[in-house]
């Protein structure tokens, strides 16, 4: 007896999932054998770190003056209703900040350590074969892509990021299918993301890296999901970031046509 067409389909997707996620865990595997390598990458990943738990302090301090300051309608209101709209509204903008800050902070992070990223890409892509007519781009080069790139991928992850934030006030479904929905979306984003250095060595863009996961999206879509779970973990962007490079580079081999193993 054959098996269901749909059958097949969904089963080829789950080990395609699976096998992304697979990726990440080997890039991370690959971390804790090359330690003084990786280490390198935990510097911009924390100084970008830094600079959103201080952006995050600010926002916390003004945050009753700006929601005072969304809030006009509510002046004439009775106080206790008055404090109950304007905490949910702070807490609505903190949410938000934290919602943009998890989706953008790979992106920025990549930029701030362009050359240590770029090493530890490189390293991987090494260690299974290289790259055959390998595009050497000067780091100035590879870094004004980046930007480039990374722009057009923070413009739309905060697009795709604000109508999720506010599906999630939806009693039920904001507690249920957002976040799945949330995760998907934003694993697609850091799969896009991490990809770009093996891609970039390729002389390939953005719109090529889209294309080519896209016809791997099951495998992409388990890297990117592994990733942001980790990143939902305390201090887990900060320390999986160099990891998650190294997976992205095995994604990238595997998505290309590249071997992953060693012969």
């Amino acid at each position: 007896m054959t098996a269901h067409p749909a059958a097949v389909r969904a089963g080829s997707t789950a080990q395609e999932f699976l096998a992304g996620i697979r990726m990440l865990l080997r890039g991370l595997g690959l971390y804790v054998s090359n330690p003084r390598l990786m280490a390198f990458g935990l510097i911009p990943a924390f100084i970008s770190g830094l600079l959103y738990l201080a952006a995050f302090g600010t926002l916390f301090y003004f945050v009753s003056d700006i929601s005072e300051w969304l809030t006009p309608f509510a002046d004439t209101w009775d106080q206790g209703f008055q404090e109950i709209i304007r905490l949910a509204v702070a807490a609505a903008v903190l949410g938000l900040f934290v919602l943009v800050g998890m989706l953008t902070f790979t992106a920025i992070t990549l930029l701030i350590g362009d050359p240590f990223y770029e090493k530890i890409s490189e390293a991987v892509e090494n260690r299974y074969g290289g790259v055959p007519d390998e595009v050497d781009l000067p780091w100035h080069r590879t870094m004004r892509l980046s930007l480039t790139d990374s722009i057009r991928l923070i413009g739309l992850t905060v697009l795709c990021g604000i109508p999720l934030f506010l599906l999630g006030f939806i009693p039920l479904i904001g507690q249920t299918v957002v976040p799945v929905i949330a995760a998907l979306v934003g694993g697609w984003f850091l799969a896009i993301e991490l990809t770009g250095f093996p891609f970039y060595r390729r002389g390939l863009r953005l719109a090529d890296r889209r294309r080519v996961l896209r016809a791997h999206r099951p495998a992409a879509l388990g890297f990117g999901v592994g990733v942001f779970i980790c990143f939902l973990i305390p201090l887990g962007a900060i320390l999986v970031t160099p990891a998650a490079v190294a997976g992205a580079a095995l994604l990238s081999r595997r998505s290309l046509g590249f071997p992953i193993d060693h012969h």
